[in-house]
């Protein structure tokens, strides 16, 4: 059985960067388990590792399509999967790292995907609810019918709510009923990261006024020139849709930091949730540890135990 490590955990909470020091360790190769780091030109907001530094230690599906692109999670795992196995035969570790919980949980599990042709007419109606009763109504009734699904995927993202609405309107059934699982996929050994909540969101207030330092804005003015826009997935993404909010004259500078502040705090909650309900995880609060070092090695001797006792 090929081998898995993940790092998974809620944003802000420190996964890449620990990556990036565990995989000279083990002759690791990162796969981006991230939905909005497969998006060209989106750097600063989704907090892609920098390119040098992804010449040092090599990483994968980052930088996959563009913005107006779409890529379903069945193209994720399928594209993970061949990575995994080519690493494997290659006697390289695969490190699977990120917060996209729909991602992780679609090729640890290795969900079964059964292909339904979309009905345009349905979509248009739900799109005409959308724009008469808000995105959050739709969301609510998705929570509704089909709260398993709805915990995977962001409340904002209206390509996924849309497609799960259409499917119960099509079968009725729930779009998580429709996939098959089977957690034998891998000799997987998965390990969650997390901060106590206030520590966490101190956290999340300093990344996101150090991306709007490093010029987040500007990321977003330019992605808009080029047409880019609300009417794509990926500008969906957590600090875009309030960039051109706020660039559209619909918020202020304070009420768009605020709001990105705020609604990355409800994702943060929403991934340890979800994550929390995998009990293969095992969990490492870093506050537990005084320095760096002493995490690192924590988290080595785990990884090191799992493998070796195969």
């Amino acid at each position: 059985m090929d081998k898995l490590v993940a790092i998974v955990g809620p944003t802000a909470v420190g996964k890449t960067s620990i990556a990036l020091e565990l995989a000279p360790r083990f002759k690791a190769e990162i796969i981006s388990c991230d939905s909005m780091q497969i998006y060209r030109g989106m750097d600063i907001g989704t907090a892609k590792a920098g390119v040098g530094v992804r010449q040092a230690v090599v990483h994968h599906l980052i930088d996959v399509v563009d913005p107006d692109e779409d890529f379903s999670v069945a193209q994720f795992q399928k594209q993970a999967q061949a990575i995994i196995k080519k690493l494997n035969q290659q006697q390289r570790l695969p490190l699977l790292v990120g917060g996209t919980g729909l991602y992780y949980q679609s090729l640890v599990d290795d969900y079964t995907f059964y292909p339904m042709e979309s009905r345009q007419e349905i979509r248009q109606q739900w799109q005409a609810v959308i724009e008469d009763r808000g995105l959050d109504y739709a969301y609510s009734y998705l929570q509704s019918i089909d709260p398993q699904y709805a915990a995977l995927i962001s409340a904002h993202d209206k390509k996924r709510i849309v497609r799960a609405l259409e499917v119960y309107q099509l079968t009725g059934q729930a779009f998580s009923t429709l996939q098959n699982k089977s957690r034998q996929a891998y000799d997987l050994t998965a390990l969650g990261l997390y901060l106590e909540r206030e520590e966490l969101y101190r956290r999340i207030n300093l990344r996101v006024d150090g991306m709007l330092a490093h010029g987040l804005v500007d990321e977003v003015k330019e992605l808009k020139e080029k047409g880019y826009g609300l009417q794509h997935n990926s500008m969906q993404a957590l600090g875009y849709k309030q960039v051109l909010y706020y660039l559209d004259g619909f918020l202020t500078k304070e009420e768009m930091v605020n709001e990105i502040k705020k609604e990355t705090r409800r994702y943060a909650k929403r991934q340890y949730t979800w994550f929390k309900k995998d009990k293969r995880i095992q969990w490492i609060n870093i506050s537990d540890y005084s320095d760096r070092s002493s995490l690192l090695e924590k988290i080595s001797s785990h990884v090191e135990g799992r493998l070796s006792a195969v």
